[in-house]
């Protein structure tokens, strides 16, 4: 037991780098020469940012034109879900037009 030798236990000897953990060698290798090609640590090129996934911008409608007002009327009670979002997207008006738009259909 390692307690009882007083802590002096030799490990046992490395096995060949040929049969196992060769790779380990190469990645080493393939590090070192890519830090002498960057150049040092700090000197390498900074990381530019993404500008990350926009979103085209949608220009809904602020009023109900004649053949939208027609499409609420008629389409949008047959939805399965009623959401002021679902209406919004689409038939392309505002937020707070939808809402209003729901309002209609429940007082009729």
């Amino acid at each position: 037991q390692f307690w009882e030798t007083g802590g002096n236990q030799e490990m046992p000897p490395k096995k060949d780098a040929g049969v196992k953990g060769g790779k380990s060698k190469q990645i080493q290798a393939a590090k070192a020469s890519a830090g002498k090609a960057g150049g040092g640590g700090g000197k390498a090129k900074k990381k530019k940012w993404s500008k990350g996934k926009q979103k085209d911008k949608v220009t809904n409608l602020v009023l109900f034109d004649k053949p939208t007002y027609e499409k609420l009327v008629n389409e949008v009670p047959k939805y399965k879900l009623i959401t002021p979002s679902i209406i919004s997207e689409r038939l392309k008006v505002n937020g707070s037009l939808a809402r209003k738009g729901i309002k209609e259909l429940i007082a009729k």
